[in-house]
């Protein structure tokens, strides 16, 4: 079965999701290369999602494991699926963490229990200026990680594009864009239209070194202008509604422990 042509397939996503998925899903949804734009025929398939825990687990001494991972080949494609219990997701959430913030947003749901529009709602009210340093600190780390490998790879150069685009759309808009090829067709990006190619030939291609001199360039470019986007954002400074986001948790947990 080729991974292309099923990655995006909604009732075979959503049949993955019920064989290596926990039980009581929240949502699900598509995160990694193919909600990035830039999946090849060798992409894993990221399924992210969140689950609840039954109240019982979470009362008792025993803390319960609030992680379900598995990372396995189901029909020929490779599943990297990873599932948080809701309390976590919205620990991290309220946290400023923009990865949990992208993947409630994302536009490929693969399951969407009771409850989950209005976390959506609660997610894209959460939004403020300070997920600014979360984006920041992201992409120093995708520098990092592209400056320091040999050879250094088309891949890992797109992650740091595609964190850096989605910073900037952030601050200047409040919306959620995680499509590098739309954002940088709205900023003007040359050249990732064929990165992205290139990309999609091989996961291992690599880049020479005046390539690599040229996008440095380029990304101290737009470190700037996502540091002048959050700078004038029209964005709140803190997040506005932490007491709902608070009131969901209780109320998604009493309402599937009894079962309504």
């Amino acid at each position: 079965m080729s991974r292309n042509a099923t990655a995006l397939d909604a009732r075979w996503l959503e049949s993955v999701v019920s064989r290596i998925g926990p039980s009581a899903p929240l949502f699900a949804v598509v995160s990694g290369a193919h909600l990035y734009g830039f999946a090849s025929t060798e992409s894993d398939v990221d399924i992210r999602g969140s689950h609840v825990l039954p109240l019982e687990s979470v009362l008792g001494l025993r803390p319960p494991r609030e992680t379900h991972e598995r990372n396995e080949p189901v029909d020929g494609a490779r599943i990297d699926f990873v599932s948080h219990d809701i309390a976590k997701l919205l620990r991290l959430l309220v946290a400023k963490n923009g990865y949990v913030l992208e993947q409630i947003t994302s536009p490929h749901v693969v399951v969407a229990a009771p409850g989950f529009e209005r976390l959506r709602d609660l997610a894209r009210g959460f939004v403020n200026r300070t997920l600014y340093h979360h984006y920041r600190g992201f992409v120093r780390g995708r520098w990092k990680a592209f400056t320091s490998e040999e050879p250094k790879r088309v891949k890992t150069l797109l992650y740091v594009y595609r964190v850096l685009l989605t910073g900037t759309h952030l601050m200047a808009t409040g919306d959620v864009e995680c499509n590098l090829l739309r954002l940088a067709a709205e900023r003007h990006v040359d050249s990732i239209g064929e990165l992205v190619e290139r990309k999609r030939s091989g996961e291992g291609t690599t880049m020479d070194r005046d390539e690599v001199e040229r996008h440095a360039q380029r990304i101290s470019t737009l470190e700037a202008e996502m540091l002048r986007a959050y700078e004038h954002s029209p964005l709140p400074e803190t997040a506005p509604n932490i007491g709902d986001i608070d009131r969901f948790l209780v109320d998604v947990r009493v309402n599937r422990t009894s079962g309504s």
